[in-house]
């Protein structure tokens, strides 16, 4: 799940799409109503990719608890934040049984399944491609033939195809 380009903004609600960075800030479309906005630098804004979750053991990056939530819901809805404080933290330790219930509050877990619920309704739950070792050699030998090829100066050029 590519969380890259999603930001929750302080004091905005819903989720955010970052569609181009200008000098004094960037402008943001609503995933809710698709509204454009310009954020400036001194916002207090969030890449949902940098997000974590306290756990026993350590962090968890929101996108791998999003996953646990997509693969156990089929990618279907999730169930609504607004339920009571006790189902929602009974349905997050069944998501993510080690998560720190002293560092983890029931308004964070209300907003992470606000935002898989917003992310699912636009249609953005999709599985991660893992793309195996032997492909990504493929690529990294292509990008360099493709950069060693870039560097052939022009005149080289014409003088290699006569």
């Amino acid at each position: 799940m590519n969380l890259e380009k999603i930001l929750a903004i302080s004091g905005k609600p819903g989720l955010y799409v970052l569609q181009v960075q200008t000098r004094t800030g960037f402008v943001a479309e609503s995933l809710v109503d698709g509204k454009k906005i310009t954020v400036n630098l001194k916002s207090n804004v969030s890449l949902l990719s940098e997000i974590s979750i306290y756990t026993y053991e350590g962090e968890k990056p929101l996108s791998e608890i999003m996953q646990k939530i997509a693969d156990k819901e089929n990618k279907g809805q999730a169930i609504s934040h607004k339920e009571d404080n006790t189902t929602l933290t009974t349905y997050f330790k069944e998501i993510l049984p080690d998560y720190d219930e002293e560092r983890v509050y029931p308004s964070d877990i209300k907003k992470v399944l606000n935002w898989y619920n917003m992310l699912q309704a636009k249609g953005l739950i999709v599985d991660t491609v893992v793309v195996p070792a032997v492909a990504e050699e493929a690529v990294a030998e292509l990008e360099e033939a493709l950069v060693a090829e870039a560097k052939v100066s022009p005149k080289k050029q014409k003088a290699t195809k006569e």
